[in-house]
């Protein structure tokens, strides 16, 4: 496949994943505003908060796919525009992670009330623990990436932030789908995974499968940070990341449709199916892909 095919491929992906970021971020976006559940304090201010970050998320999509359509049939884009662009994708991105923060405290709030009770070890583990990686650790990354994003700074400063953001972005989904599991499993039962297959093959993939895509993802980190450029980087392992990654939510999706909920219904189908806003990452095959065909720079 000639690289000029190649490279069409990645812009056609690139738009198609940035649009369907942002109008699933939109529908996630308008559906919670208008569904801010007012029976109690914290409640309301946490999910007050949140549409507030998603809004800021869904800036950034439409900000995402603008820029691409302008990079795609307009060739005469500046570097210094298309890097004010991405810095302000990321630094939107960075207030809708922030914007949780105040779930760490509400959680903290139960965990003195309730202690380790089922309520409060349940909300412990499945909300205080992931949103408080959430909250800060991507934040952080982003805000350290917004900062390297700057014309006057090495490349190699942006290029290692880029990868630290998307390794730790993998965490996240783990973290999340795996504290999504153990709840469901603590209301259940072990039983709930044990007598169906089709549960112990989700659980596993979810708890086991993406930690080791986690953990192979930082070791890529980590072997590319020095590289200094993003020409250097071995972008065909990036497009095997990225696909997996991506293979992970269009697998338990399309295990969903399939067979249904198996077992009955969970915490774990209603995170996976109500409130995990990162489904758009299905997309992202569109992407990763081509990238498996990319050649890597001399």
């Amino acid at each position: 496949m000639a690289e000029d095919r190649i490279d069409s491929f990645i812009k056609t992906g690139l738009l198609i994943v940035a649009l369907t970021w942002f109008l699933f971020t939109f529908y996630q976006f308008t559906k919670s505003a208008f569904n801010i559940y007012k029976g109690t304090f914290w409640i309301e201010l946490t999910d007050t908060a949140g549409v507030i970050g998603l809004g800021f998320r869904t800036v950034a999509g439409f900000i995402a796919v603008i820029t691409i359509l302008f990079f795609i049939f307009r060739k005469d884009l500046s570097k210094p525009e298309i890097m004010m662009s991405i810095r302000w994708i990321v630094l939107c991105e960075a207030v809708c992670f922030l914007s949780l923060f105040l779930v760490v405290i509400w959680g903290l709030d139960i965990l003195v009330n309730y202690g380790l009770s089922d309520f409060g070890l349940t909300f412990f583990i499945g909300s205080t623990l992931p949103v408080l990686f959430e909250s800060l650790a991507i934040p952080f990354a982003l805000v350290m990436l917004f900062l390297a994003l700057n014309p006057n700074k090495p490349p190699s400063s942006a290029v290692k932030w880029s990868l630290i953001v998307g390794t730790f972005y993998i965490f996240m989904v783990w973290f999340n789908n795996a504290t999504g599991w153990i709840v469901a499993v603590l209301g259940k039962g072990i039983d709930y995974v044990l007598l169906y297959p089709a549960n112990i093959f989700s659980f596993v993939l979810t708890t086991i499968g993406l930690l080791l895509l986690g953990i192979y993802a930082a070791y890529f980190t980590k072997k590319s940070v020095n590289t200094g450029q993003l020409e250097k980087i071995d972008l065909r392992k990036v497009g095997m990341i990225v696909t997996f990654l991506s293979l992970y939510f269009l697998i338990i999706y399309i295990m969903w449709l399939l067979l249904g909920s198996i077992g009955g219904w969970s915490d774990w189908y209603a995170w996976f199916l109500g409130h995990n806003v990162e489904l758009w990452m299905m997309a992202l095959p569109l992407v990763g892909v081509p990238l498996l065909f990319k050649k890597r720079s001399k």
